[in-house]
């Protein structure tokens, strides 16, 4: 233990993208509303304090939100629950509002040139929302509430001395304070054995890997034109990366005349490399519709309010047998009801009392294969996990269905109202909030949670609801098409060839192998707590000072804190919980590293939804005040 002196404040906040400023926020409204002198914040981040690592304001331009700016704020207004003062501030489209009528901004003229071209619709470049957040930070500290200390800086791990709780950093400083709140977002995962095995194999024979991680982090440019480069992951780094490449190589995308849906046709500059990429699924995750076009409403059938009521009053539910189904039933009632709209021919006889009736995935599936008469059209739910139900394809079979995709992303961007797919997509959109609500109130077995909606739902919902813009995937389809873009196939093994000493890349359901001298991932290395790199993280669950957060005995991928009541006189919540069960009150866990605790606080916020990522910070802002206020009255005394 050091035995410096720390520099002290009411409180350090770990982590500096929007949780922290979210805290510093609901501090600063707190303090106006008491008339009580300013709170003396420490604000750390490792990488930069108001954007965070997410929100990077030098980041490529081609690195895009997946969401509509009318979808993003970091102030609460009433449809959030919370029990400090209201303290209304502009979302992002007033905000860029703003920027436009000033006329310029002191972080340079791309953003205005950005805030000019944006509107609700728009999908904002990562680093105009981390402008964004910045100036909200700055906001605050302008109101006199908060006294903010900026650190950039590594936090290692926590220490106790007397009543107060120091962060150490990498460097050597410590700074104390009465209470400490983690809210580091998007937690990475330290290198699996896989990705250490490869990062070996790269040093060794002189090749390039790019291993999983934030794209701000990584350089993905440069890449050896005409060669064939193994890309492997199809999320939203993958979009993020294609953009920047394209924008690299400088082909040309046109409008394919005549074509109602928007789709590009690519005119490479011959800069281009041939990437090969794939995935466990084999597929990219779906798009959102185009920005401002209305989408089909979703009405439940089966999945009502009052029956995920009912559920919230249990605590033995398996997601697996009692809930999928019902949900698998709602998935094929909307992608039938759109397609009786759009091609009535490619069906034959009655559907919905099948559905009624179904109880299993495989009685849902086989009302689907039994009416659906076109391949056209052919669809089931097993597909949302394997796109070939599992079964080999080869490579014209493989060929089809990339066909397919193309033709159903189109549709479904173009004209999600009445498309199929988009129903679908929109349908899991609903239905994966009500999941959350299901989460919070504790209802899934240990075994269930873990295996199912943290094991695989999670993952599809963002497949299927979470996906990039329109107008990145409309890019991607046009390289596909140009062949620039290879889907290789699903269930992608990746590896070292020593004998060739090259990567090696192959789908065992299409039969395709490729080798390079390139291995990008374009994969997350995120979100479970057990595996994290994050230093302080880390320190805290191996010292037994944090523990990983159980249900029956089974364990999540989170840290575990206690929950939250939204009351004045509740004076803890989501603090942090010990090896052996005792709460620490003056450690305050936000977001990503307690999602199984706070589901849905991963989430941005957005107007007029309830957000768990502001409630939380409300949370955080009163304990705060509480502590900082006890410990003036003992310094006094």
């Amino acid at each position: 233990m050091s035995t410096a002196l720390p520099d002290r404040f009411d409180a350090v906040i770990v982590g500096g993208g929007p949780r922290g400023v979210a805290t510093v926020l609901r501090t600063a409204a707190r303090v106006a509303t008491s008339g009580a002198g300013p709170a003396r914040l420490a604000v750390v981040d490792a990488m930069a304090v108001g954007p965070g690592a997410t929100w990077l304001i030098d980041q490529p331009a081609q690195y895009l939100n997946n969401t509509q700016a009318d979808a993003t704020t970091v102030h609460p207004d009433d449809s959030t629950r919370m029990s400090g003062p209201a303290a209304p501030g502009p979302d992002l489209v007033d905000w860029a509002r703003r920027v436009r009528a000033e006329g310029g901004h002191p972080a340079g003229e791309w953003v205005l040139t950005e805030a000019s071209e944006l509107t609700g619709a728009t999908f904002p470049t990562r680093r105009l929302q981390g402008v964004y957040f910045r100036d909200q930070l700055d906001a605050a500290i302008a109101t006199g509430a908060v006294e903010v200390t900026e650190v950039v800086g590594l936090a290692v791990d926590l220490e106790q001395l007397g009543e107060e709780t120091v962060v150490v950093l990498r460097d050597g400083r410590r700074l104390a304070a009465p209470t400490v709140v983690l809210a580091q977002g998007m937690v990475q995962s330290q290198r699996s054995h896989d990705v250490t095995a490869l990062v070996d194999f790269a040093d060794r024979f002189a090749l390039r890997y790019v291993e999983p991680g934030m794209p701000a982090e990584r350089t993905y440019t440069g890449l050896p034109a005409g060669e064939p480069v193994l890309v492997r992951g199809l999320g939203a780094n993958f979009f993020d990366v294609i953009g920047q490449l394209a924008a690299e190589w400088g082909g040309e995308f046109t409008l394919v005349d005549g074509d109602a849906r928007g789709r590009l046709r690519y005119h490479p500059s011959g800069l281009e490399p041939q990437l090969v990429v794939g995935s466990r699924r084999g597929v990219p995750y779906r798009s959102k519709p185009d920005g401002g076009r209305s989408v089909r409403p979703f009405v439940p059938r089966w999945a009502s309010a009052e029956w995920f009521d009912a559920l919230t009053t249990r605590s033995d539910v398996d997601f697996r047998s009692e809930v999928w189904p019902v949900l698998a039933r709602e998935f094929a009632r909307v992608y039938l009801e759109a397609l009786t709209e759009v091609a009535p021919d490619a069906m034959t006889g009655e559907w919905l009392p099948g559905l009624d009736v179904a109880d299993t995935q495989d009685e849902v599936d086989a009302v689907l294969s039994g009416v659906v008469t076109d391949p056209r059209w052919a669809w089931t739910l097993d597909e949302l996990h394997r796109p070939t139900h599992g079964e080999p394809v080869g490579e014209k079979g493989w060929s089809q269905l990339v066909r397919r995709l193309i033709a159903d992303e189109l549709g479904s961007m173009s004209d999600p109202w009445r498309h199929p797919r988009a129903a679908v997509n929109g349908a899991m959109g609903a239905l994966r909030r009500s999941i959350g609500r299901l989460t919070r109130h504790g209802v899934f077995t240990g075994e269930s949670l873990a295996r199912d909606v943290l094991g695989w739902f999670d993952g599809d919902s963002l497949a299927l609801a979470s996906g990039p813009p329109a107008e990145r995937v409309r890019l991607v389809l046009a390289l596909i098409e140009a062949g620039v873009v290879e889907l290789i196939g699903p269930e992608l093994v990746t590896e070292a060839d020593e004998t060739a000493g090259l990567f090696r890349a192959a789908s065992p359901i299409t039969g395709r192998v490729v080798t390079s001298s390139v291995l990008l991932e374009t994969r997350m290395s995120k979100g479970r707590i057990p595996q994290t790199s994050d230093p302080l993280l880390r320190s805290l669950l191996d010292s037994g000072r944090a523990r990983v957060h159980a249900v029956d005995g089974v364990q999540t991928h989170s840290m575990e804190a206690t929950r939250a009541e939204i009351s004045e006189d509740a004076l803890g919540g989501h603090n942090l919980v010990a090896a052996d069960g005792t709460v620490d009150e003056s450690v305050v866990v936000l977001g990503i590293p307690a999602a199984s605790t706070q589901p849905g606080s991963a989430i941005g916020a957005t107007p007029g939804v309830a957000s768990p990522l502001l409630a939380g910070a409300d949370v955080a802002a009163k304990q705060i005040l509480v502590r900082a206020r006890v410990g003036s009255v003992a310094q006094a005394t």
